[in-house]
């Protein structure tokens, strides 16, 4: 396991050496030391390794990720996993505003909470927070899926578009255009699944699923107080 401690070397320095791993690199195992709260760690990678970052981080930790698998260890600022690709990004504590921000693929989960507009813009990546959310979460979400396992904050799935909620706990309101809706056979399915992936133990059937009701997607006058 390479270790790279940010007490003693420079952050562009670990970026720099991840971005230029060879293909085929047999370095596949990260240790970052001391992240003491930098932002933009491990971001842009597209190479598959873990990266193990043992403290907290602060903005766009592992943003842009491609194949990778990112671990953190402690919370996280603003914008982790943003915009990310694929592989996954693990964070083992709480995570700040915008988590997974306009992700197109790839799994986050974040054991602790995380806070407002959690999967903002969402296009297709897939978001489980075993803790609760808060306000704004999943506004404007396009495609994929997230789940919450606690509970989620005022204006829940506000404007959204075809990306599915899965939340266990109570929502303390809905947004614009965002219902519950049946939870079918396949729902419960690809739950089960979700929460497999994310190494969490809970029954799908305890989940409520929302969506939309689709009365957005085109402007209506008559519906104006709505937009």
């Amino acid at each position: 396991m390479a270790v790279f401690d940010l007490a003693q070397q420079p952050l562009r320095e670990l970026n720099r050496t991840l971005h230029d791993l060879p293909e085929e690199t047999n370095e596949t195992h990260w240790k970052v030391t001391n992240p003491m709260g930098l932002h933009n760690i491990a971001v842009g990678l597209d190479r598959p390794i873990t990266v193990e970052i043992d403290g907290h981080v602060g903005y766009y930790c592992a943003g842009m990720n491609q194949q990778a698998e990112v671990l953190v260890n402690g919370n996280c600022g603003q914008g982790v996993a943003e915009n990310m690709m694929s592989g996954r990004v693990v964070v083992r504590g709480n995570a700040s505003q915008s988590a997974g921000a306009t992700a197109h693929g790839g799994l986050l989960v974040i054991e602790g909470d995380a806070a407002a507009r959690c999967g903002i813009s969402l296009k297709g990546g897939d978001i489980v927070v075993k803790g609760s959310v808060g306000h704004m979460s999943a506004f404007m979400a396009q495609a994929g899926r997230i789940v919450v396992c606690g509970d989620a904050g005022e204006y829940l799935g506000d404007s959204l578009y075809e990306a599915r909620i899965y939340v266990r706990g109570k929502v303390s309101q809905l947004g614009a255009d965002c219902v519950e809706k049946e939870m079918e056979a396949a729902h419960l399915e690809e739950l089960r699944d979700l929460l497999s992936a994310a190494g969490v133990e809970a029954d799908p059937a305890d989940f409520r699923r929302y969506g939309s009701a689709r009365n957005l997607y085109h402007f209506n006058v008559d519906k104006m107080d709505s937009y």
